[in-house]
């Protein structure tokens, strides 16, 4: 990851990953004890087809005949040799081709989702603690911003977490549109509304048009946020 020779991205249609397959070997020193234990991610180029996915497979390395020439000409010339490692070589190199892997198994790409509501409000949705906070800090340090902690509330619908999930209702919010339109004597039914019925047209007082228009888009609130149920009775 801190060589960025890949970026997590969404797969194109016309295109298809590559497997990938974790390999683990002991890398032991010339007498024969450990020097390190190593981790490497490697995809499975297997699957790709010759003179379609890729043309040449070849590293240009030097010979063994060319090395021992060189220390024959370290003995002549009293030379000293010193050792290096480039760390993971291949990813130097250049590729013109795109290549797409899959994620390997229980890889979960850290990061943040923010969610705007009108120009004040903002909520953030993240994987652990240390993005969130630092997603804080961006925002605050680009726009007054005002910490209000985690969220327990949003738009009216009461958020509570219990069981490892999340429990979402907008009883509160009910109770105050029942009081709203005078309807706190309303009892409950578990059907609102039964299938079929027809509606006849009301004889009396006439309906005010404009609270029965209020009421229709308070239910219509409460439906689309966490009462689907309502949905058949609110649209008839």
């Amino acid at each position: 990851m801190e060589n960025n020779a890949w970026v997590l991205s969404d797969l194109p249609p016309s295109c298809k990953p590559l497997g990938c397959k974790w390999i683990f070997k002991k890398k032991k020193k010339v007498d024969g004890t450990i020097d390190k234990f190593k981790a490497r991610l490697v995809i499975q180029g297997f699957r790709q087809k010759e003179r379609i996915d890729y043309f040449d497979t070849y590293a240009p390395v030097a010979r063994i005949s060319t090395i021992r020439l060189l220390i024959s000409l370290a003995a002549t010339h009293n030379l000293m040799i010193h050792q290096m490692d480039v760390k993971t070589t291949f990813l130097n190199g250049d590729l013109e081709e795109e290549i797409y892997m899959k994620q390997p198994e229980g890889f979960v790409m850290p990061g943040v989702i923010i969610c705007l509501y009108v120009d004040d409000i903002s909520w953030i949705f993240g994987t652990n603690q240390t993005q969130v906070d630092k997603t804080k800090e961006f925002l605050s340090s680009n726009f007054s911003m005002k910490d209000m902690g985690e969220a327990d509330v949003i738009l009216g619908i009461r958020i509570k977490r219990e069981n490892k999930g999340l429990t979402i209702t907008q009883s509160h919010y009910i109770e105050k549109i029942l009081k709203k339109f005078n309807c706190e004597g309303c009892g409950p039914v578990s059907t609102p509304m039964e299938a079929g019925i027809k509606l006849m047209p009301r004889v009396g007082k006439p309906v005010n048009q404009l609270e029965y228009s209020r009421a229709i888009g308070c239910l219509m609130y409460v439906m689309t946020s966490t009462r689907p149920d309502i949905a058949y009775v609110v649209d008839n």
